[in-house]
């Protein structure tokens, strides 16, 4: 009897403490070797691949660049499109939060941004499946607090320009610049990434290279949203040290 005991007990430290830090252990340690390497493959790209198994023109493109490789124009695009904020949170969109939560409770669903965060979607992208669940969402928080207090803003913009969903089979400002435009992320214009962030939350209908009348509108709603957003100077690859360097060197003249 005692014996059992003991097992049962081994059994539920294992369960309740072991794993649990175990999991809080791997997780830290992925989020701090992601802070520089970059993604190789996302759970989103394995369950599209599963996803459209039988459809033989479904191919994975994607292709990681450095974040000074893609046109300041797709980083400005998405924060005018899907986080206004982006660059003053703290990973989540309180405000937005309350008001798709009232939305919700009254039935009314004609948001054209969710409250979802940059930082937030890139939690997803890159350590969680697509679902709807709530361990998922409570999962995405804890992934979206670790990101913004280990990583730059920058840093979550460069992975979330490379992972995220543009199209179908389409991951990442390179791959779809290539793909749908055939140029490159560095060469895109401001017309073509805001039709970009348009097709973003419903990538898989959606297509940035055949735009709807519906697309169109929005890419332009988009566009006239952009200059009234303060964006940060690293935005336009320009460092903080940078701008240091240009202050002090205007005062000394």
């Amino acid at each position: 009897m005692a014996k059992k005991r003991t097992f049962l007990g081994r059994l539920w430290r294992l369960l309740l403490i072991k794993l649990p830090l175990a999991l809080i252990a791997l997780s830290l340690v992925s989020v701090i070797v992601l802070k520089w390497c970059p993604i190789l493959v996302t759970p989103t790209m394995i369950q599209r691949s599963i996803q459209f198994r039988d459809d033989k023109k479904y191919h994975t493109h994607y292709k990681w660049v450095r974040y000074k490789n893609i046109s300041p124009e797709m980083a400005r695009a998405v924060m005018a499109s899907e986080d206004n904020l982006f660059d003053k949170h703290n990973g989540f969109d309180w405000k937005a939060i309350k008001e798709a939560r009232q939305e919700y409770e009254s039935g009314k669903r004609q948001r054209i941004r969710g409250a979802s965060t940059i930082s937030q979607q890139t939690a997803k992208n890159v350590f969680l499946f697509q679902s709807r669940s709530w361990c998922r969402k409570g999962l995405e928080a804890y992934f979206t607090v670790l990101i913004e207090a280990l990583w730059s803003k920058e840093r979550i913009m460069e992975v979330y320009l490379n992972v995220i969903e543009m199209g179908k089979g389409i991951y990442g400002s390179e791959a779809a610049a290539e793909q749908l435009f055939g140029t490159t992320a560095a060469k895109m214009t401001r017309q073509q990434c805001c039709l970009i962030a348009a097709c973003l939350p419903n990538p898989l209908r959606r297509n940035a290279a055949r735009p709807t009348s519906y697309l169109m509108m929005r890419a332009n709603q988009i566009a006239a949203l952009e200059p009234k957003i303060a964006y940060p100077d690293w935005v336009y690859h320009k460092s903080a040290a940078s701008k240091k360097e240009k202050s002090s060197a205007k005062k000394s003249k």
